[in-house]
């Protein structure tokens, strides 16, 4: 049994199907104590890879059934839950039970805080769930939806990781896309997301197989992935579950069909009402039983998600989009598909809704298409859609083909984003801020990876059990650099001599700082000189610059600052009456953001 393990001479665990918590919790875990069980018995879980131990308030739950046979006398037992290391055995923390009494038909929950006073050297540590053998002899326990909470970001109930979130609250997002991804379609429509059952009570949350060879207990719910979005301040993009799963990857997966799609479309109808609905609405009323009384705002929705797999999306987008614009006209719906299936199909966006525009590829290739969007409302008679460049990064380095290989072979894929990754990156992304009429949103993905368990690489921010150990990559920081000098207006740039690559720029102003931000990239093993020219006086000049030894160079555990941004070398005092030139030689192999402090 999986990161399970009795505790004690003689104990058995096994799982049992006939004592479920309820109907969505039907497997509990069923011990058997010896007859001649003494000392300390009970079982033990090893957590995600282990357990980071410190100082902080771990809220604890576990639910807890007898069985009467093998108790008939209603015999009482102290129940003691602790934290414990594997190495020395040392207790971290502890807090007992006093005379539990037997239940024999529903179960009950017991609940607890755990408070270690010191922080354990590694992340080798169980949470064990004991007894005395001498009060327990001979008897049979079922368990279920065992829980340990540490505190979470913001102090929210089924919360996030707080160091976790607290690096995507330092990249400044303005927007959260949820539940994804792959994990919206699910691997069947069985195993879909289906909103509904992620709400309320943790017991009452079935969970399902998740798409990436792991279970998804749901425990991450529709609200919340709200809350995040409130407790960040940003915006919620809800992706909406369009009627196609990935039974088989092509273009034979599982869709509804068309006398079907109603059904599909009253199911996101219904999730907008949860959203936004108030107590007059059964999903209003039942978000509000759920204890969040506010009503959430909803403005961009997207229909499924990379429904390019199939060739039935053009029939399923206009049924959804249709439905959803007559009950909601003032959101903005996002197609996942354009022109990515065009030996089958396009789909004509309607006017003041967007594309969500996905790419993996290699560093060459965010170089070629920085002008990517210069024109292409345009050029593809989309002048009235915009675009959410909802997934991207370098997955792999330059090869002759320029094909990427998804089998991820040694020689040629990224595992953790590179110098050369966050450079290749922020060369799209601003070709991305020079079009902003076109280009609304972009999110690098994916954004996280479990070190321990991994199906895709190279990710945003990695992590282990321990906090300490979580590494913000080489990619993050390009996009934290990006977003932390986000000017209010983009501004033209004429090049008076040089073109752009290997150097390349944007530029924008910044209203409320009264600053001009240029953003400039040298893609060159050598430094470029640059000289720049502002048509208003400046009274100082400062940068900010990422760049590391080696194109190579990455951030990891041990080493997590190789590549961060660090004050560039520039002038900070230099002032400027309006017209003349400032000077700078652009490192090599560098991302650098320039901002000069208007008069």
């Amino acid at each position: 049994m999986t990161a399970w393990a009795p505790i004690g001479h003689g104990v058995r665990m096994t799982l049992d199907i006939l004592h479920p918590l309820s109907d969505a919790l039907e497997t509990s875990l069923q011990i058997d104590f010896p007859l001649n069980a003494t000392g300390e018995v009970g079982f033990q879980n090893f957590g995600w890879w282990g357990f980071d131990i410190h100082p902080q308030q771990y809220n604890t739950s576990l639910w807890y059934l007898n069985n009467y046979p093998r108790n008939t006398q209603g015999n009482a037992s102290d129940i003691t839950v602790s934290f414990r290391s594997n190495v020395t055995g040392e207790t971290w923390a502890s807090s007992t039970f006093k005379n539990v009494t037997p239940t024999y038909i529903d179960f009950k929950q017991l609940e607890t805080t755990l408070h270690p006073n010191a922080t354990a050297p590694d992340a080798n540590n169980t949470f064990a769930i004991t007894f005395d053998g001498a009060q327990v002899a001979g008897q049979t326990f079922y368990f279920n939806l065992v829980s340990v909470f540490p505190e979470t970001f913001k102090g929210y109930q089924n919360g996030l990781r707080p160091d976790i979130a607290q690096g995507f609250y330092d990249l400044n997002p303005t927007f959260l896309r949820f539940p994804g991804g792959n994990n919206l379609e699910g691997y069947s429509p069985a195993q879909r997301w289906k909103w509904w059952e992620t709400l309320g009570p943790l017991q009452n949350r079935p969970g399902r197989v998740g798409d990436w060879n792991y279970y998804n207990t749901q425990g991450l719910g529709l609200l919340e992935y709200l809350e995040w979005t409130e407790a960040m301040n940003i915006e919620p993009v809800l992706a909406v579950y369009a009627g196609f799963s990935l039974d088989v990857y092509g273009q034979n997966g599982a869709s509804y069909p068309p006398e079907q799609m109603p059904e599909i479309l009253q199911e996101a109808l219904d999730e907008l009402e949860y959203c936004m609905g108030d107590n007059s609405t059964k999903w209003g009323a039942q978000r509000i039983a759920d204890g969040h009384p506010e009503p959430f705002k909803i403005n961009f929705v997207e229909i499924g998600n990379e429904d390019w797999f199939s060739v039935t999306y053009p029939y399923r987008f206009q049924i959804m989009y249709d439905g959803l614009k007559k009950a909601y006209p003032n959101i903005t719906y996002i197609s996942t598909a354009f022109n990515e299936n065009a030996a089958n199909y396009n789909i004509s966006i309607p006017d003041g809704n967007m594309w969500d525009w996905h790419g993996y590829q290699e560093p060459s290739w965010f170089l070629a298409n920085f002008d990517l969007w210069d024109n292409w409302q345009e050029e593809t008679n989309n002048t009235g859609v915009t675009v959410l460049l909802g997934e991207y990064s370098v997955i792999q380095i330059d090869t002759p083909s320029g094909i990427v290989n998804y089998s991820y072979p040694l020689d040629v894929h990224v595992q953790y984003p590179r110098l050369l990754s966050a450079i290749a990156e922020g060369v799209y992304a601003l070709g991305a801020e020079r079009n902003p009429n076109t280009v609304r949103m972009s999110s690098y993905a994916p954004s996280l990876q479990n070190r321990n368990f991994t199906n895709w690489t190279p990710d945003m921010i990695s992590y282990d059990a321990l906090h300490d150990n979580t590494v913000l990559s080489a990619s993050y920081w390009q996009q934290w650099l990006f977003a932390h000098y986000r000017g209010t207006e983009t501004l033209p740039v004429t090049a008076t001599e040089g073109e752009i690559n290997p150097l390349y720029w944007a530029a924008s102003i910044d209203e409320e700082k009264n600053a001009i931000y240029l953003k400039v990239i040298n893609t060159l093993n050598s430094t470029v000189p640059l000289s720049v020219n502002i048509p208003s006086a400046y009274s100082g000049v400062n940068g900010t610059s990422i760049t590391a030894s080696d194109l190579n160079s990455y951030n990891y555990v041990g080493n997590n600052t190789e590549v961060v941004p660090r004050p560039a070398e520039v002038e900070s005092t230099a002032s400027s009456a309006n017209g003349s030139a400032w000077s700078w030689d652009v490192p090599k192999f560098s991302i650098t953001v320039l901002q000069f402090d208007l008069c």
